[in-house]
């Protein structure tokens, strides 16, 4: 498993909170063994900290953001209140990943009969640098089981790889919606409509969905179900492209409103 003895000056760490005393708090770094962290008072929150333990408890899982590292004197400076809401749930869900993926690594492993740490070194570490992290090629693998053949590995640990990724990761869909007012003023507008939301449905992915909905003159209800949100809202965009062009030939109008997520 690829990782550094030190966390890095501006990196953001998990930790566990292991002792609080008066002027601080000592924090067990998770992904780092036997290293530990110091949190000064003055770093705890905004503002003046009257009693520490309000703040922060023994067992207490943090995220941090790492000030200094003076390897010499193995010690590392942290701060609480230098870490917003969202850096800290991005962090977490990080975190958690990693811990999943090397779970899953050690299935790989078993269906291998190899040590985990040897599939670091073969092909797991490797992994991690194509794709940033080793779950995001457990991601991609679940998404797409010939990506890592398409990427140049090879091997016979690919095809269990392959089946772990299929059976533990569920690629998670987003869905966007829309709503579309459209207005036409020919005999036979119905009919333009109707090609115009046909032409609109027709996705460029497989895994992409675009319904349309009618919910009463002159108004329709557009969805796209996508596996991410960039993906989602570009096939949002050419699907309205798509339905204005078709109107505006034939003499029509079409308005867009994006509708706020539930």
């Amino acid at each position: 498993m690829i990782q550094n003895e030190y966390p890095e000056e501006g990196e953001l760490v998990v930790g566990t909170i292991a002792k609080v005393q008066n002027f601080g708090a000592f924090v067990a770094l998770d992904e780092y063994p036997d290293k530990e962290g110091f949190i000064h008072i003055s770093e705890i929150a905004t503002g003046w900290v009257k009693r520490i333990r309000n703040h922060v408890r023994e067992k207490q899982k943090v995220v941090c953001k790492v000030l200094r590292v003076e390897e010499a004197k193995n010690h590392i400076d942290l701060s609480l209140k230098r870490v917003n809401e969202h850096q800290r749930r991005d962090k977490i869900q990080e975190w958690k990943n990693s811990q999943k993926a090397h779970k899953l690594l050690e299935m790989v492993a078993h269906r291998l009969d190899e040590p985990v740490e040897t599939c670091y070194k073969k092909f797991g570490n490797e992994l991690t640098k194509k794709y940033g992290t080793l779950y995001n090629a457990f991601e991609e693998c679940a998404y797409d089981s010939d990506i890592l053949k398409n990427d140049g590995f090879k091997g016979t640990w690919l095809e269990h790889f392959e089946v772990v990724a299929q059976e533990s990761i569920t690629i998670p869909f987003v869905t966007i919606k829309g709503l579309l007012t459209i207005s036409t003023w020919t005999p036979d507008g119905i009919n333009h409509i109707r090609e115009a939301l046909q032409l609109a449905q027709q996705s460029e992915y497989e895994d992409v969905t675009i319904m349309i909905k009618y919910i009463g003159a002159p108004r329709y209800l557009i969805s796209v179900k996508a596996p991410d949100y960039k993906i989602a809202e570009d096939q949002m965009k050419k699907a309205v492209t798509r339905i204005t062009d078709s109107i505006h030939q034939n003499n029509g109008q079409c308005e867009f409103k994006r509708e706020l997520e539930d």
